[in-house]
């Protein structure tokens, strides 16, 4: 069932004393009954506020100087350990024995990480990824061993640097930028960039996006494929400090269209049915990883374990049948999950 963001206006009414208001009234009357001159009204436009933090950007995508593979990631342990028994010395033993993992998600991107209207829980496609993980370690997922912590999509990569987090997944896309900073598992979801617009919007592909207002996410990276090359002069690129907000502003008229990743955009079109994707394919690859520090090289490897298990057994395509599937076109299918590709080996994108 599709959800619609409501937004609402509140202000406050001044109070007339009494006698004033009467005085008022009279003079009214009076004038009413000396002229035949009907009253003149104004029309008062409705409030249209911009979400906190919403701002028009001039973003210049960052070069790579070094070009890397990616999405390599470290090869998962020959044996994986069982559940409760982590190797002595390892990261995943020094989160056994401090009893529970921290894992960085967000709230607010319907179908992967958001509050469950009916229970408050956190819910979503990225935070049953993490429960696999906490499962390996513990034998469960029980939120004793699970500690969520909200974490902006401006500060992912400081969130897992800091150690503020263990493990992060917030559908973020592996890319050379932040490898230069944090490590990411294999890719556990393989999205790509595209555009939501109202109904009533005569946009059909990128091409058409120039001299548009588009919206994307601070700290994304949808924000800056949008001034990359091949993609139409004069965008007027404007971010929100989160997707919802984005969308906030296009029910408000802000903004002409939103852009990012399709499978983000797949939930923001189910919160609002005036709205749609885009019918054109994507035209930037988007691969999510699970982010993770530098420091623990086993860890990463250890989740890839996980990730590679995910994958074979069947709870991949079960995810995916319950988060995903119901909310795509009909006649949509389950995809294979994304193939793994290690450190050492050639791997796409």
């Amino acid at each position: 069932m599709k959800r619609r963001k409501v937004s609402s206006s509140w202000f406050r009414v001044k109070r007339v004393p009494v006698r004033t208001a009467l005085g008022l009234l009279v003079v009214v009357l009076l004038a009413g009954c000396s002229s035949t001159t009907p009253l003149s009204t104004a029309s008062v436009a409705p409030l249209n506020v911009l979400p906190k933090g919403a701002a028009r950007v001039y973003p210049v995508p960052p070069k790579d100087t070094k070009p890397c593979n990616a999405t390599a990631s470290e090869a998962p342990p020959s044996v994986m350990p069982a559940a409760g028994q982590m190797p002595s010395g390892s990261y995943m033993a020094e989160i056994l024995r401090r009893g529970y993992i921290k894992v960085g998600v967000t709230d607010s991107t319907y179908l992967w990480g958001y509050h469950d209207p009916g229970t408050g829980n956190l819910v979503g496609f990225d935070i049953d990824i993490l429960r696999q993980v906490a499962q390996a370690i513990f034998g469960s997922s029980d939120s004793k061993y699970f500690r969520q912590v909200i974490v902006s999509n401006d500060d992912r990569v400081n969130a897992v640097k800091s150690g503020k987090v263990d493990i992060l997944a917030e559908t973020m896309t592996i890319n050379c930028e932040r490898r230069k900073s944090i490590d990411f598992s294999t890719v556990y979801y393989l999205a790509g960039q595209t555009i939501l617009v109202p109904d009533n919007s005569s946009i059909a592909s990128k091409q058409d996006l120039g001299g548009k207002r588009v919206c994307a996410e601070k700290g994304s990276t949808s924000l800056y494929q949008l001034v990359e090359p091949g993609m139409p002069k004069g965008i007027k690129v404007w971010q929100a400090l989160n997707n919802s907000d984005c969308l906030v502003m296009l029910q408000q008229n802000q903004v002409d269209a939103i852009s990012t990743d399709d499978a983000i955009l797949l939930g923001l079109e189910q919160q609002d049915p005036n709205t749609h994707l885009v019918d054109s394919p994507t035209f930037h690859s988007e691969p999510y990883g699970l982010a993770i520090s530098k420091a623990h090289p086993q860890f990463t490897s250890f989740v890839n374990g996980v990730l590679a298990r995910v994958r074979t057994d069947g709870t991949w395509a079960e995810l995916y049948d319950h988060w995903l599937l119901p909310y795509l076109p009909p006649g949509s299918t389950t995809p294979a999950p994304p193939l793994a590709c290690y450190v050492g080996s050639p791997c796409p994108g």
